[in-house]
């Protein structure tokens, strides 16, 4: 069973900085785009970073110089480290991989997602 799985997620001051993680299982990911996308109450769920399994990556317009995405392809994991972080960025954050960078960053070809952390800033 192909599984992605998150951790890190947690309440954070307006300012402070979280790091998640994301491990998979079930097969090898190395060659598959891997990312994170976050869904606020009432909103859809937005692009937050992308990272392929060659090291490129998107990032969303809102975290850019934020957020840095590093990933481990012996270790199947992608990571998120989150620098000053702000009340908007308050999300559940969910990893993501699928096999085309283009279709993970638009959210039309990713094949498994997880289930999902809660990122909480408070003002």
């Amino acid at each position: 069973q192909v599984q992605l799985v998150e951790s890190g997620g947690g309440l954070v001051q307006a300012g402070g900085s979280l790091r998640l993680s994301c491990a998979g299982s079930g097969r090898t990911f190395s060659s598959y785009a891997m990312g994170w996308f976050r869904q606020a109450p009432g909103k859809q769920r937005e692009l937050v970073a992308v990272r392929s399994g060659g090291g490129s990556t998107n990032y969303g317009d809102s975290v850019k110089g934020r957020f840095t995405i590093s990933r481990d392809n012996a270790k199947n994991t992608v990571d998120l480290q989150m620098n000053s972080l702000k009340p908007e960025d308050t999300a559940v954050y969910y990893c993501a991989a699928g096999r085309s960078m283009v279709g993970v960053t638009l959210m039309s070809d990713v094949e498994y997602w997880g289930q999902g952390t809660q990122v909480t800033v408070s003002s």
